[in-house]
């Protein structure tokens, strides 16, 4: 499964939020998407799960542009799993039953074989004494592992994270990365926006820094951060680090 982004471009009325962004992922790599708030991460994000319909350029899948006006997006969605920073859990249905609901109604998978399948990816991220909780009933990080459970549930081929830590408490932010490190050992394909530096520096196999809605550098973690080329990477790096 490969990803390709070219030449893409989005605004909202006079404010240019993507100008220009090609991009590459591979099977089984994780690009991790750093810069400012505003910089135009979340959007792109939005872009290649086709809920903001993009102005100009192309998305490939594969090889096929699932870009296209033309097509219908919602079983390309369903493909491309996305966890946003706000969990969006619904508080009325147990965490189980919040999983179980998408695969029910777009797979129409059996009840007895959802569940089996759910209730294993709980054990699979630690979570299997709250399967019956409601979402207010967990921490901050626990509603956040079990909206990536909701996502995997799906059985996307790759899986875009926007900010996933950035509305939990710090001492929450590690077992959810320790979720998405483990995604990564298992080879999952990954896009992610983050403000966690130390983890983009870890884990990513490409860091890409934004700058008012451009990619103005990309490469490997250790060159990225270690010996970043434009000015203004260097700035931001500084301020964060």
């Amino acid at each position: 499964m490969k990803l390709q982004l070219h030449g893409i471009e989005k605004s909202f009325g006079a404010l240019k939020v993507c100008r220009d962004i090609s991009l590459g992922v591979n099977k089984g790599e994780m690009v991790c998407l750093i810069g400012a708030s505003g910089s135009g991460k979340s959007t792109l994000l939005r872009c290649i799960n086709l809920l903001e319909p993009i102005d100009d350029g192309k998305i490939l899948l594969d090889g096929v542009e699932i870009s296209d006006p033309d097509l219908d997006p919602q079983p390309i969605r369903q493909r491309i799993g996305l966890v946003f920073q706000s969990y969006n859990l619904f508080p009325h249905m147990t965490v189980l039953d919040n999983v179980m609901l998408a695969p029910r109604l777009i797979h129409k998978t059996s009840q007895a074989e959802l569940r089996d399948q759910a209730e294993a990816l709980f054990v699979r991220f630690g979570l299997t004494d709250r399967i019956g909780h409601f979402p207010d009933q967990l921490s901050g990080g626990q509603q956040q592992r079990v909206a990536i459970i909701r996502a995997l549930a799906m059985k996307p081929e790759i899986m875009l994270f926007d900010e996933v830590t950035s509305a939990l408490d710090p001492e929450l932010v590690g077992e959810v990365l320790d979720v998405v490190r483990q995604l990564k050992s298992e080879g999952m394909t990954m896009v992610l926006a983050t403000h966690e530096m130390g983890f983009a520096r870890e884990a990513a196999d490409k860091v890409c820094f934004l700058e008012k809605g451009m990619i103005l550098e990309e490469g490997p973690p250790e060159k990225i951060f270690a010996a970043p080329r434009e000015a203004r990477t260097q700035e931001f790096l500084r301020r964060v680090l």
